[in-house]
């Protein structure tokens, strides 16, 4: 049984997009596969999906509902999970098999995306990671004890765990792109032209803004004054993977 987990907080993503989550893992993968939703509001998920509440771990007000609280997983029992597990965020489109994710370089405890605007640097996009339940413990004892000296070196958790984490491996290049940041055309070709999804595709991050229905149906929240290069043509394969 391949297990995946995915975590829901506060109000940003509704239950949909856990559905959704779970809708296009089950056409993606050819082998038995779990989701496991770690959230503070289980109203609306699928029956399908496990729930469970979300692993305790102790952080400052500021940074209790951003991402920061993803690193309770590498606590070392982050709740009825064990073995290699994968982590996909919520803003994500699916679009090819993931259960390669699950075989890629079997021996490593930790593979993650390389992050688009920092390549090079050794920085991961933990929008999708695999990890080895208990490998690092490491990670969430330090943040436990000293949360504030950790808060004022790392600007995000995910580098704080890029540059702390002891073993790491990057997916392939192709497999996971950023609509934002590799697929959307650049200005001002982005309001003449609809992004594309390149072959071998298989996870679409969408980090920030838009999300996938907006981008979809290519609409972009931003301030007035940034409407003048914050634009998007509506994108049809969104519509046909996300769902």
């Amino acid at each position: 049984m391949q297990t995946v987990i995915c975590a829901k907080w506060g109000t940003r993503y509704s239950s949909h997009y856990v559905n959704c989550l779970w809708s296009m893992i089950r056409r993606n993968t050819r082998r038995a596969t779990r989701l496991i939703c770690y959230t503070d509001d289980s109203s609306g998920i699928c029956s399908e999906v496990v729930t469970r509440p979300l692993p305790k771990i102790a952080l400052p007000p500021q940074v209790a509902n951003l991402p920061w609280r993803k690193v309770a997983f590498w606590a070392p029992d982050p709740g009825g999970i064990a073995g290699d597990v994968l982590f996909l965020d919520l803003d994500i489109v699916i679009t090819g098999l993931i259960d390669d994710f699950f075989d890629y370089e079997p021996q490593s405890t930790f593979c993650v995306i390389e992050n688009w605007t920092q390549k090079g640097s050794g920085i991961g996009n933990t929008s999708v990671y695999r990890f080895r339940v208990g490998s690092h413990t490491y990670l969430f004892d330090a943040l436990q004890q000293n949360p504030e000296a950790i808060l004022s070196k790392y600007p995000n958790s995910q580098t704080y765990i890029s540059r702390t984490i002891r073993e790491k491996t990057f997916w392939p290049e192709e497999w996971c792109q950023s609509f934002k940041h590799t697929l959307l055309p650049r200005w001002p070709m982005n309001f003449v032209r609809t992004p594309e999804l390149p072959p071998n595709t298989k996870v679409v991050a969408f980090t920030g803004k838009p999300d996938p229905d907006e981008a979809r149906d290519g609409k972009w929240q931003a301030p007035w004054y940034k409407k003048i290069y914050k634009y998007v043509r509506p994108t049809p394969w969104i519509a046909e993977h996300w769902r």
